[in-house]
């Protein structure tokens, strides 16, 4: 794997920072909706989000 440049770490550090916020964020959403539907799409969503994170993670080992 490449070495990263200053630039590029701080780029994935800021979106580490932004799929944890919106994990949570759906997380959030999830435990206050009352529709069953809807509640189903927010998890799949903060779902897809924790994966993001993971995958940037990643990038980083």
């Amino acid at each position: 794997m490449p070495i990263l440049t200053t630039k590029e770490l701080q780029a994935l550090s800021d979106q580490l920072d932004f799929e944890k916020v919106l994990h949570c964020k759906y997380l959030s959403a999830v435990q206050e909706c009352q529709d069953d539907g809807l509640k189903g799409k927010l998890q799949s969503m903060a779902d897809q989000h924790r994966q993001n994170y993971t995958t940037l993670l990643g990038y980083l080992k």
